[in-house]
C-alpha cells in the first residue's frame, strides 16, 4: 500500500510539474499590457452576471467603471439597486425601455437605442474609465437598431488602457472578430423551462 501511494504521490507531482511549466511559460508569454474587450454570448443563462461580477471585481481593485444597459430597465434587478445604493461611483444608465419584445415599437426602441448609445459612446472615448460594461449590446446591432460599423469602430478606437464586456445572443461575426475574450454561455438545463418561476437574486 506503502508503494501505491509513493507512485501515485511522484506521479501526482510529475504531472503538476509539468502543468506548471505549461502555466508558468504562457504568462510570461503574455507580456502586453493593454485594457482587454470581452464578449459573454450564448443562450444560457449568466452572461449578465457575469459582467456584473468583473464590476465588483473592478471596484474592488478602487477603478472607474461605467455601466449601460440595452433592453432591460422596466423591471428592477438585483444589480441595479445594490450599485445605485452602495456604488455611487458607477455610472449606471439603463435605456429604460424593457425588452424589445415587449414594448413591439421598433420606431420607439430605435430612438432610445441611439439616445443609450448616446450616454455609452463617451464612455468608449474616456481614458478616466478603466471599465466598461455593455450590456445587452449585441441585440442592437442584430436588431439593428444601432449601425453595426459605428459601434465597432467606437469598440476598436477606445483608449488603450480600457476595458470593456459586452453581453448578449448573436450580434454577428464581426463583433466577435473585434473582441480578444469571446465566452459562450451555453443553455444545457433552465429552470424555467421547467415551469419554475424566475427568482429574486438568482434570476434578476
Amino acid at each position: 500500500m506503502t508503494d501505491d501511494k509513493t507512485r501515485q504521490d511522484a506521479k501526482h507531482k510529475a504531472s503538476m510539474e509539468k502543468q506548471k511549466a505549461k502555466v508558468d511559460a504562457a504568462i510570461a508569454a503574455a507580456g502586453t499590457e493593454r485594457g482587454v474587450a470581452v464578449l459573454l454570448t450564448g443562450n444560457g443563462k449568466g452572461k449578465s452576471s457575469s459582467a456584473f461580477g468583473m464590476v465588483i471585481r473592478a471596484l474592488g481593485y478602487g477603478q472607474k467603471v461605467g455601466v449601460v444597459q440595452f433592453i432591460k430597465g422596466q423591471q428592477l434587478s438585483g444589480e441595479e439597486m445594490y450599485l445605485r445604493e452602495h456604488c455611487p461611483q458607477v455610472d449606471f444608465y439603463q435605456m429604460g425601455t424593457g425588452f424589445t419584445w415587449d414594448t413591439q415599437d421598433r420606431s420607439g426602441d430605435i430612438a432610445e437605442a441611439k439616445k443609450t448609445w448616446a450616454v455609452a459612446q463617451p464612455m468608449l472615448e474616456d481614458a478616466r474609465y478603466d471599465l466598461v460594461v455593455l450590456d445587452e449590446l449585441t441585440y442592437m446591432i442584430g436588431y439593428k437598431y444601432l449601425e453595426e460599423a459605428m459601434v465597432l469602430q467606437a469598440l476598436s478606437s477606445r483608449p488603450e488602457s480600457q476595458s470593456i464586456v459586452v453581453t448578449g445572443r448573436g450580434g454577428g461575426s464581426g463583433i466577435q472578430e473585434i473582441m480578444d475574450t469571446v465566452s459562450e454561455i451555453k443553455d444545457v438545463k433552465h429552470a424555467y423551462a421547467a415551469g419554475i418561476k424566475a427568482r429574486q437574486g438568482v434570476d434578476y
